[in-house]
């Protein structure tokens, strides 16, 4: 029987999912191995350097650069407040003074002679790195951060915007065809994660915002709604540092599409169940998927334990189609031929048979589908 492998969407009820947790520069890990964490947990800090701001002070004093030394009341090292005296100059024997003041809050880092300008930094920046997920500690990167483990329930989206948050789960529709609109949102779904089916509006995602809703899942969403919200196009999809008040995670695609009934019903299983969510997309080298992590508790036996990942396509398989005219349809392989086909566009290709959820069964190519990982 011919084999594939083909990477997709993970939609399953239980895996050990591990996250690092890592600084942009070294700094001070907050929490030992074995320690139980909550999502807002701070795990790490460090300081970012401040900006530099560069003051030519021997053009405002009107001197040579050499002079610049002599004229400074704050020597390197020092610190400094916005409008404190920086630097003077006497002239006309001591009549007329000219003073420089500092532009900002900041250290005095150099005094050059050779150009007459004073370099100041800013105060650094504290960064936190929070534990994002409920789980366990189960590492120690010394200075840099931790890894992080958690049982969950883990959801796969296609694409989002917004960044790390996390809420508890709440339904905004009963079913996975329904079009989430303004009309559905309500003051109860502040702080919450909200879950929609298959078409959310611009003017929901509005209202969600208002209400002060975390975060969205939805089956689908219209482009120009996107760009009505977001204000300007995505192109190539890297996204994840937006900030408008909410995350959104698409599980589906763009467009009216039905959240898979399989995603809905896992979800809505956890209803009420605390949620972290991720909007970062990437659709290049390096692919990051946006996601939806619900902790649960360690599996029991008749769970069977953790469950691995498929790794091929066989018949049977559950897969989403990426590409028209069925994009965004579930089903099931049917039948896996191993002979070239010729396509439409007169190409050849290996293809499958998959049995979409309508109940038809259609030929793609195996390029054109991804596996909806159990």
């Amino acid at each position: 029987m011919a084999h594939a492998y083909t990477p997709g969407l993970k939609v399953t009820n239980y895996t050990v999912l591990r996250k690092s947790r890592i600084l942009p520069l070294k700094g001070d890990v907050l929490v030992e191995a074995g320690a139980e964490v909550d999502p807002d947990t701070v795990v790490a800090k460090t300081l970012l350097p401040g900006d530099v701001i560069p003051v030519n002070v021997a053009n405002a004093l009107g001197i040579e650069p050499n002079e610049v030394p002599e004229c400074m009341r704050k020597k390197e090292g020092d610190a400094c407040k916005k409008d404190e005296l920086l630097a003077e100059s006497k002239s006309f024997f001591g009549l007329f003074k000219g003073t420089v003041k500092a532009p900002h809050d900041g250290t005095v880092e150099s005094v050059s002679k050779v150009t007459g300008q004073v370099i100041i930094r800013k105060e650094p920046m504290p960064v936190q790195v929070t534990a994002y997920m409920k789980g366990r500690v189960v590492s120690v990167i010394e200075n840099e951060g931790v890894e992080i483990e958690s049982p969950c329930s883990f959801v796969q989206g296609i694409f989002g915007v917004g960044g790390e948050t996390h809420g508890q789960i709440a339904f905004a529709c009963s079913a996975p065809k329904e079009i989430l609109d303004e009309g559905k949102v309500s003051e109860a779904f502040k702080d919450k994660v909200v879950v929609g089916g298959a078409l959310v509006t611009a003017g929901a995602i509005k209202k969600l915002i208002s209400v002060g809703a975390r975060g969205l899942v939805t089956g689908g969403i219209d482009d120009i709604d996107l760009r009505e919200f977001l204000g300007y196009d995505i192109g190539v999809a890297i996204t994840g540092t937006e900030d408008f008040g909410i995350t959104i995670v698409v599980t589906e695609g763009f467009g009216n599409i039905q959240m898979s009934g399989k995603t809905f019903t896992l979800l809505q299983s956890h209803e009420g169940h605390e949620a972290s969510i991720n909007g970062a997309t990437q659709i290049r080298a390096g692919v990051i998927r946006p996601e939806v992590i619900i902790p649960i508790e360690e599996a029991g036996p008749s769970e069977g334990g953790r469950k691995n990942f498929s790794h091929g396509l066989d018949i049977g398989t559950p897969v989403r189609i990426i590409r028209q005219p069925w994009f965004g349809a579930l089903g099931t392989v049917s039948a896996l031929p191993s002979e070239l086909q010729v396509l439409e566009s007169g190409s050849k290709a290996r293809v499958v048979e998959v049995k979409i959820e309508e109940g038809d069964t259609v030929i793609v190519p195996r390029a054109n589908i991804e596996i909806l990982e159990e």
